[in-house]
């Protein structure tokens, strides 16, 4: 799908995961960099439908395409929702 999930760093302290504020950019369309809650990517049906995800975890800012391939601290394979809300969990956000 080449959507890029950026969880910040402050702000999102007592919630859960799926109600976390997050911001949102879709590689694809080239668009900018949005605002959402995260349930409005989980619950789309490009991300319900098309399982599995290959999720790359990034520690800090990525600042060039090339960077997305070899700066990535985790990468996953994950076949469910539960499988994603196991990645955050063990990410530990």
């Amino acid at each position: 799908m080449n959507w890029l999930i950026f969880f910040p760093s402050t702000g999102n302290q007592g919630r859960k995961y799926l109600y976390y504020s997050v911001e949102f950019t879709d590689l694809n369309k080239r668009g900018a960099r949005t605002k959402v809650c995260l349930t409005e990517i989980v619950d789309t049906p490009e991300f319900e439908k098309n399982y599995p995800h290959t999720l790359g975890y990034f520690k800090g800012p990525v600042s060039e395409k090339e960077d997305l391939v070899s700066s990535y601290l985790e990468i996953r394979i994950i076949r469910s929702i539960e499988d994603f809300w196991k990645f955050l969990n063990d990410l530990d956000l």
